[in-house]
């Protein structure tokens, strides 16, 4: 039986800089994160990067990977922030 998709959202902000994305990509890759959908924009040299991720294959619990996402925000100068899909939903209901 096939398992279902554990989507996070993961947001990126901070000022822009190189390799953001090459080294965000990395830690989900090295996790067995799957990307499902990305989208990102650069404003006036602010960075923006929304991401869909499946947390599925990953033996990281959402927990640690949030926190490990977090740090590595804070050591190349962005907020990273992970949501699970249901909460992030729940949130921006109308």
């Amino acid at each position: 039986m096939e398992k279902t998709q554990s989507k996070t959202i993961i947001t990126v902000v901070g000022k822009d800089t190189v390799g953001i994305i090459a080294k965000v990509c990395t830690y989900l890759s090295e996790q067995h994160i799957n990307v499902l959908d990305i989208s990102q924009t650069i404003i006036d040299g602010f960075f923006n990067m929304m991401m869909i991720v499946d947390l599925n294959t990953s033996k990281t619990p959402f927990a640690e990977c949030s926190a490990a996402l977090e740090k590595l925000g804070e050591e190349i100068g962005v907020t990273i922030k992970c949501q699970r899909e249901e909460i992030f939903d729940m949130m921006h209901r109308i």
